[in-house]
């Protein structure tokens, strides 16, 4: 009888010990879903691939892919704090510092080597048309820059034509009303603008390394969870890999998830950019650099008085999560 108590006494000492050993541990919360917002171009939909495929959750990150098409509207939103990250044209992403220093870009996406173009009325035959005509353009970020460079080859300025602020997916509807006679856009407004009469007249294939695209965290974020942002970075680079080695597979998933037509998703003009261009980029010494480029935005958007003051370049970029974890 003696040993038995002695047993349950024992038992009961051991139990009380666990019992305060794990009450002792602290408890780790689960974090929130990294909140992320993108928009319709092409070269933005490697995150829906990550996010249907598992790969997000497998490094350990939980992603929220926010879909919204007026991507412009909702830079509002991203610096209200409502997204922790948004894809961002290289523009975009300079105008936005102008009033928001503390967010910094940690991956190239995409270079447009095509994708973006100018489409026109079927009268409009060569971009010296476009004299004395209405332009559409997102105009404050990349495509102001963008119609701008084409203006330049027909020895044309803003000044000659009539720029109209319009965002891509509204420019196949202002050509059908004659509100503006060309304008930028990408797929899959190409296509509808093709559709109703008008023609490509220009692309980003005449610009190479304008246009690129970056994923943009805010500064607090990548303070409090560098480790979710290197996740999701690498996350994202496994995904854009995998849509290039399976194109019919990664459109399918891109469809299904946006529920658009498959026929209407397209690499064409569209390059991913993987890990090792990610870093060329991000060599200062790189011919083709991020900070040059980014350099040149800056100084058309002070000169054109859209912006005042911006950041010091070197500030808005943060290469290190390109790197495994230390």
């Amino acid at each position: 009888m003696f040993k038995l108590l002695r047993y349950i006494s024992i038992f009961l000492i051991i139990a009380c010990l666990l019992f305060a050993y794990h009450a002792w541990i602290p408890t780790k919360l689960k974090r929130p879903p990294l909140k992320v917002e993108f928009t319709s171009f092409i070269g933005e939909h490697s995150g829906i691939i990550a996010k249907e495929k598992g790969f997000f959750k497998a490094l350990g990150v939980d992603v929220e892919l926010i879909y919204k098409e007026y991507g412009q509207l909702e830079l509002a939103n991203f610096s209200a704090g409502k997204y922790d990250g948004i894809t961002s044209s290289l523009g975009s992403f300079i105008t936005l510092s102008a009033t928001n220093p503390d967010i910094q870009s940690v991956l190239i996406i995409d270079e447009s080597t095509g994708a973006d173009v100018v489409v026109a009325q079927s009268e409009i035959k060569t971009v010296a048309d476009l004299k004395g005509k209405n332009l559409g353009a997102n105009l404050g970020g990349f495509s102001e820059v963008f119609v701008t460079e084409m203006l330049k080859t027909a020895k044309l300025t803003s000044d000659n034509v009539n720029l109209v602020k319009l965002d891509a997916l509204e420019i196949p509807q202002g050509l059908k009303n004659n509100a503006i006679q060309a304008g930028h856009t990408w797929e899959p407004y190409i296509s509808e603008t093709i559709k109703l009469g008008g023609q490509i007249l220009f692309s980003s294939k005449q610009t190479p390394g304008l246009i690129l695209d970056l994923i943009v965290f805010r500064g607090d974020t990548i303070r409090d969870r560098p480790e979710d942002i290197r996740a999701f970075v690498r996350g994202w680079l496994q995904a854009a890999a995998y849509w290039e080695a399976n194109v019919q597979k990664g459109n399918a998933i891109i469809s299904k998830a946006l529920k658009i037509p498959r026929n209407t998703i397209s690499l064409e003009g569209v390059n991913l950019t993987d890990l090792g261009e990610n870093k060329k980029f991000f060599q200062s010494s790189n011919l083709n650099s991020i900070y040059k480029t980014a350099n040149i935005y800056a100084d058309f958007f002070i000169r054109s008085g859209n912006v005042t003051r911006i950041p010091k370049v070197e500030n808005l970029f943060n290469s290190s999560f390109l790197n495994p974890p230390s």
